[in-house]
């Protein structure tokens, strides 16, 4: 079982995350971006459910960090600036369309693979925060269960590329991209989501053999 974050932690963590939030709307309203100023308001109603999750089942310190990081990682990506060199001239020229590594990886879709892997981890902790195995002891993490979880991750993802495709009906302008972009984001997401069941499954079987 993991520790839950302490209300010390909760306030830095919310302190942290409502500085950029706050940096990044006044940004997003000085560039007049509408497409980030509605991204900021889904991100504040996550936020809010967030914090509902973590009343009920206790979230570790670790999870809320690498949420709020992930969080900041979003805001930079639609708000930093880039140089036309790094990106496509079909694309905004900020952060989410950096090419790490030209043709084969964007920024894009590391934070994919990073933010959907934080949250198959997040589903992994609210599952083993409310439940129990057959002798009363807490839920260890099998092959079955991390499935389970991973593809909970990847169905935020889908959800994620729901919110994308209403900001693409109700905004005139977005930097979403395509259908190729569609899918690639999800390709990202089942790559961060399997990767965090593995190294999950893997942690704890180590520490057993460890014991």
């Amino acid at each position: 079982m993991h520790s839950s974050a302490s209300r010390s932690d909760l306030r830095k963590i919310l302190l942290f995350s409502a500085i950029y939030i706050v940096a990044a709307g006044l940004f997003s309203l000085w560039q007049k971006n509408g497409e980030f100023v509605f991204y900021i308001v889904v991100m504040l109603v996550l936020v809010g459910a967030l914090m509902a999750v973590h009343r009920r089942v206790g979230l570790s310190r670790g999870l809320l960090w690498c949420l709020s990081l992930w969080g900041l990682l979003h805001m930079a990506g639609g708000l930093v600036p880039i140089p036309a060199s790094r990106h496509d001239p079909e694309v905004s020229g900020v952060l989410y369309s950096f090419w790490l590594l030209d043709g084969w990886l964007k920024y894009d879709q590391l934070i994919h693979a990073y933010g959907f892997g934080i949250t198959t981890w997040l589903c992994w902790q609210a599952l083993s925060a409310r439940t129990r195995n057959e002798t009363g002891g807490p839920l260890e993490p099998t092959p079955g269960l991390m499935v389970l979880c991973a593809a909970g991750g990847m169905g935020f993802g889908a959800f994620n590329e729901v919110i994308e495709f209403i900001a693409t009906l109700t905004l005139p302008e977005t930097n979403v991209g395509g259908y190729e972009n569609t899918g690639w984001d999800l390709v990202f997401n089942l790559i961060g989501s399997a990767l965090a069941a593995v190294i999950l499954f893997g942690m704890h079987r180590l520490r057993k053999a460890r014991e």
